[in-house]
């Protein structure tokens, strides 16, 4: 069901081994090391195929995360920010990922500006705990979210390109 670009891309991602959470101290570093591995790993891929497409950083402890993500529309930059909290049951419960300027404009989305992954992307997280890890949440989740959702929003007028939002 998943098609040949996103089998390229996921398996350009590496999977990750450490099943341990915020939690769990002793292993949380390790898995927290991975995670920042295999994100750099799919930023890297991202870039060779200049389909640069986020950034993101967290806390010292690895349990905040934040950034800014884009998607181009007609040759012009949409750019929100992206912030996430590790849930205390990670891995084995994905992270909700935020877009909280965009809270309220579509359906798709929770309160506080999360993003809708229910139907597609939780199953597909449960199946490969623990290896899937936050690269995989932005390349199957907040990625194909963006895909849809940002064409639709900018088509209904709800969000606009920044140089055409006027200052008086």
């Amino acid at each position: 069901m998943v098609d040949e670009t996103t089998k390229k891309t996921l398996s350009s991602i590496p999977l990750l081994k450490t099943k341990a959470g915020p939690r769990e101290t002793n292993l949380w570093s390790q898995r927290l090391k991975e995670e920042y591995l295999s994100l750099i790993k799919f930023v890297e891929n991202n870039k060779k195929a200049d389909n640069d497409w986020f950034r993101l950083e967290s806390n010292e402890q690895g349990t905040k995360w934040y950034g800014k993500c884009w998607y181009i529309h007609n040759l012009m930059k949409y750019e929100f920010d992206v912030e996430f909290d590790i849930p205390v049951t990670y891995p084995t419960t994905a992270p909700e990922i935020a877009l909280p300027e965009l809270d309220g404009k579509t359906a798709k989305m929770y309160r506080g500006g999360k993003i809708c992954m229910t139907d597609h992307f939780k199953p597909l997280w449960a199946r490969n705990v623990p290896k899937f890890g936050l690269g995989h949440a932005m390349a199957l989740g907040l990625g194909p979210w963006l895909a849809v959702e940002i064409p639709e929003l900018i088509e209904k007028d709800l969000i606009k390109h920044k140089d055409s939002i006027k200052t008086n």
